[in-house]
């Protein structure tokens, strides 16, 4: 699972392995030992010294100004998304106990709101725990439904995967969103507890969670391969809920008049009629 502790070190860590010089614009001569840029490249390129660089990454100075990440950002390729991300971690922050489980409850009226909804809708915790689903969307996917957590069912249950084309991929995305999520709040035990078990059960996402990727997965479209009525390509709108700090009501929905429409349509009445 990595040191949760040392965030910041982790991280430009992990990015500095995943860029080559070619890309960063310096000559690459001789045997490399390490993956991607040495420690004194990325320190030469970010205008900063090599002993402040290690310091960085072993977690001995946690609060770099704003200046020094965006030069970091600038020489480790970053995007919008990871540059902000990298913002967030070099921020100062209080030092918290330890806290315990947090139950999330999901707001009644919304809870109503997902079950009398005609497409497929589902509320989503933290820390990607299924809360509250309607029978449209136990339809697209048995494990859509309150108490499944939708990590462990991507990476552990062959079921999931079957139902995505290219799951990989898919799995790859899912993992850059909730690191992205989560940000520095990663003293939760429920937290701890999901990335402990699935970085012991899968090495996928033991791999992916050790590259630190990071996207905010907006706009992006689900495809489904369902056993019923085959593909299905639906948009995925996400919706923060009022009250309820870190859950999110999921609604998919297919363009008007598309195959993947009358689809969704032909398994809500075979739904109905198997009700």
């Amino acid at each position: 699972m990595g040191d949760e502790t040392n965030l910041l070190g982790d991280y430009v860590r992990a990015r500095r392995e995943l860029v080559t010089p070619e890309r960063a614009g310096i000559p690459s001569a001789g045997v490399r030992r390490v993956p991607g840029l040495r420690r004194e490249e990325v320190a030469m390129l970010a205008g900063i010294s090599a002993d402040y660089y290690l310091r960085l990454e072993q977690g001995r100075d946690r609060n770099p100004s704003a200046q020094v990440l965006e030069s970091l950002a600038r020489v480790l390729l970053l995007d919008d998304d990871a540059t902000a991300y990298l913002l967030r971690l070099g921020a100062e922050r209080p030092r918290r106990r330890r806290r315990r489980p947090r139950k999330e409850t999901v707001p009644p009226g919304v809870a109503q709101l997902v079950g009398t909804l005609p497409l497929p809708a589902y509320v989503e915790g933290r820390y990607l725990d299924v809360l509250a689903a309607n029978a449209a969307a136990t339809a697209l996917s048995p494990r859509l439904s309150a108490g499944h957590n939708r990590l462990r069912d991507v990476f552990l249950d062959p079921a999931e995967q079957a139902l995505l084309p290219g799951w990989e991929d898919a799995a790859q995305g899912m993992v850059a969103g909730f690191r992205m999520a989560v940000g520095t709040d990663t003293d939760d035990p429920r937290f701890i507890e999901l990335v402990g078990e699935l970085c012991l059960a899968s090495p996928l996402f033991s791999r992916l969670w050790a590259r630190h990727d990071v996207n905010t997965c907006e706009g992006t479209p689900k495809h489904l391969d369902h056993p019923q009525v085959g593909r299905l390509r639906l948009n995925r709108e996400r919706l923060g809920v009022a009250g309820a700090p870190g859950q999110t009501l999921v609604v998919l929905h297919p363009d008007p008049g598309t195959d993947s429409a009358e689809k969704l349509a032909l398994l809500a009445s075979l739904t109905r009629t198997a009700g």
